[in-house]
């Protein structure tokens, strides 16, 4: 166990709960820290039940007591980079950006560098949460790399503890606009599981083992010939929740190259067209409502424009 420690968190399984694998609770139950990062917690030895060093095999049942000791966070070895910001919003605990297409959150294999955290870095300097791991400062959630708009950044701990807790609730707004492939005929709501795909570790999957709840609901904005403008609202926030569920019924988002058709129909789109419009949530030291939205990025308005010319 590590000697250095930042904070325990200690909570009694519920009966939900119950059976399920470790690694796959605390997922659950700290959404801001991915579940690799949780792993290596429990490789380490810093989860216990019922006051004994858990293993990754570890199936709690109703009642345990688990404690998790998250080690205090190490010196951030990324460069800082002064790469423009669309900030929608800022103040001394949260900021909100508008985040471009083509822009990588974090730094991972193959994108060490030009990623929304080297422009945090070169912009909030040390005044960035630490509790989601090195090389993750101030994110608390995530969204796919050609996908556009808003994201939350947290300065601190205590907000970024706050918004992880409304994460885990599903209390937060999250609107996103997207061009799918086919004309719906009408609203609706997609409720499934999402998982890794077991074939294709790249993707994801509905009602695949080990999949977790995922609901979208999805309004029709405007409808074209071969193509439906909508609105989805997440009550979860799976990893390509909305691509997958849209492909699930059959309109997989325009531009897709994960889910969607083979051949592009608009020559240069590069990804999917999806977008993080508006995000509101309970402000963690204010305690009310705040609530930003993104403007669509010019190559969407430009595809609508197209759209209905045809």
């Amino acid at each position: 166990m590590n000697e250095k420690l930042c904070e325990r968190q200690t909570f009694i399984v519920c009966a939900e709960e119950s059976g399920a694998r470790l690694d796959r609770i605390l997922a659950d139950r700290f959404p801001e820290s991915t579940r690799s990062y949780l792993q290596k917690l429990i490789q380490a030895g810093d989860v216990s039940v019922n006051d004994k060093i858990a293993k990754a095999s570890t199936r709690p049942t109703c009642g345990d007591k688990v404690t998790v000791s998250f080690p205090e966070p190490e010196a951030l070895d990324v460069r800082a980079e002064a790469i423009p910001l669309d900030i929608l919003y800022e103040d001394d605990d949260l900021l909100i950006v508008n985040k471009p297409k083509g822009m990588v959150v974090h730094p991972a294999p193959g994108h060490s560098g030009g990623t929304l955290v080297n422009a945090l870095m070169y912009h909030c300097g040390d005044s960035l949460s630490g509790i989601n791991g090195v090389l993750r400062p101030g994110i608390v959630h995530r969204i796919d790399q050609n996908t556009t708009g808003s994201l939350v950044v947290c300065k601190n701990d205590a907000a970024h503890r706050a918004i992880a807790e409304q994460l885990q609730t599903h209390s937060i707004t999250r609107a996103y606009r997207a061009i799918v492939h086919g004309r719906l005929s009408e609203d609706g709501t997609i409720h499934t599981t999402i998982g890794r795909h077991p074939q294709d570790r790249k993707k994801m999957g509905i009602n695949v083992p080990n999949g977790r709840d995922a609901v979208t609901h999805y309004h029709i904005l405007e409808q074209f010939d071969r193509f439906t403008y909508v609105e989805c609202r997440l009550e979860t926030g799976r990893t390509h929740q909305i691509r997958v569920h849209m492909k699930s019924i059959g309109h997989p988002v325009l531009g897709d190259d994960v889910y969607g058709p083979a051949k592009c129909p608009f020559p240069g789109l590069e990804g999917q067209t999806l977008h993080a419009m508006t995000i509101g949530f309970i402000h963690p030291s204010t305690g009310e409502y705040l609530e930003v939205s993104a403007p669509l990025p010019e190559y969407f308005e430009e595809l609508l424009k197209k759209l209905r010319k045809e």
